[in-house]
């Protein structure tokens, strides 16, 4: 193997260096945003989402025993343990998304010695640009090819999404882990989470920026509300399985379906059916959107997905909708919408390159003085996926 690999497109964070021995690898992993296709998910429907600029690294160096060491250069924080019996850390969060995917290896035969890992990031956390997962990503690629396992992307995936299930205790879909491998630059992924079949679609970016506003609140609701909504969807295929027994998941539904077997039953189990079977719908319409580089009605979807969140959906907040509605007459803004669970993080915004300073500025000032918080804004552009960008001495 040669001494030293590196990748053109990313240069390796300064901070790293001090990490970089003899043998080292050094990988990187995004984080990621999501255009079009919210709740969908669970629902066995599509999303389109894409890899950032923002991302997590892994410097990991092998030892001579058996111990792991881990180090958060962001937080100047540490944790050891031991590779035969690999323990949950309960003070701080961040060492159980490296070690889930560490015990992933484990489990799947993979023989493994010590090593120290240190982690930084610049994903804004808590967000909802998935750092975790890019975390998972990293650590996941890192071992990969230090131990020379070989992994196809999928398999990286699907470990990365079983490491947040199984150690981090979070049961989250595959999304956020498959956007952070496959990511491809200036496209998006339009990705059927029943098949997980996928296929790249162009991103105009020429002139455009991609604005991430930030409530910086989160509600206490979230993820019971979030629980609620996937019961609602279930029931509601359940009473279309009596007369339509196709229907396996609302992406199986029509709206016509839902008329006849669930809004006779529960108006607001068809409102969320609603939702979803109208997102999936919408999703494939502005891919086609896409391909013809129609931004501007690609924009309009975004903010009738908005309207759906809010209205039938119900997952928005007085602060989500509040960014929504003050940019939505701006002709400088192509698409507003929230993105993510709900009840607080962040605003995806389309926004023309030359006002976008103006637009952050009104935009902070405007929120300060409504919601008495204060705003904050992140740019990002469409990134390619994980990666390794360097390897030494293997």
């Amino acid at each position: 193997m040669p001494a030293f690999v590196a990748s053109e497109d990313f240069s390796i964070p300064e901070v790293l260096n001090a990490y970089r021995l003899p043998s080292t690898v050094i990988t990187r992993s995004p984080g990621r945003i999501n255009l079009i296709g919210e709740h969908t998910d669970y629902n066995n429907g599509y999303v389109l989402p894409a890899a950032i600029d923002k991302a997590a690294y892994i410097a990991l160096t092998p030892r001579t025993d058996k111990a792991i060491h881990l180090f958060s250069i962001d937080l100047n924080d540490s944790y050891t343990t031991h590779i035969d019996n690999i323990e949950k850390s309960t003070k701080a969060s961040w060492p159980n998304y490296m070690l889930g995917i560490v015990l992933q290896f484990k489990n799947a035969g993979v023989v493994m010695g010590g090593f120290d890992a240190a982690l930084t990031a610049d994903i804004p956390i808590g967000a909802g640009l998935s750092s975790s997962a890019a975390v998972e990503c990293a650590m996941g690629m890192a071992l990969d090819k230090h131990f020379k396992v070989g992994l196809d992307k999928l398999t990286l995936v699907k470990m990365a999404q079983k490491a947040e299930h199984e150690f981090a205790g979070v049961q989250c879909g595959i999304m956020d882990q498959f956007a952070s491998v496959f990511g491809k630059r200036n496209h998006v992924i339009k990705l059927d989470c029943r098949s997980l079949e996928y296929v790249y679609e162009p991103f105009a970016m020429d002139g455009i920026k991609i604005v991430l506003l930030d409530t910086q609140v989160k509600h206490s609701l979230g993820s019971s509300a979030y629980n609620e909504r996937r019961l609602q969807c279930e029931q509601g295929v359940a009473w279309m399985q009596e007369h339509e027994p196709q229907v396996k998941s609302l992406r199986d539904a029509t709206l016509a379906m839902l008329d006849a077997h669930v809004l006779p039953k529960d108006a607001l189990v068809y409102q969320r059916c609603k939702y979803v079977v109208e997102e999936n719908e919408r999703l494939l319409n502005a891919c086609q959107d896409l391909e013809a580089m129609n931004m501007q009605a690609f924009g309009q979807r975004m903010f009738e997905t908005h309207e759906g969140l809010s209205k039938l959906y119900e997952v928005s907040c007085p602060e989500l909708d509040f960014l929504v509605n003050v940019v939505k007459d701006n002709p400088a803004v192509i698409g507003a919408r929230m993105m993510g669970a709900g009840f607080g993080g962040c605003t995806i915004n389309l926004v023309a390159e030359d006002a976008v300073d103006a637009l952050i500025a009104n935009t902070t000032i405007a929120y300060k003085n409504t919601m008495q918080q204060q705003l904050k804004a992140y740019i990002a552009k469409i990134e390619t996926g994980t990666s390794v960008l360097s390897c030494q001495g293997l």
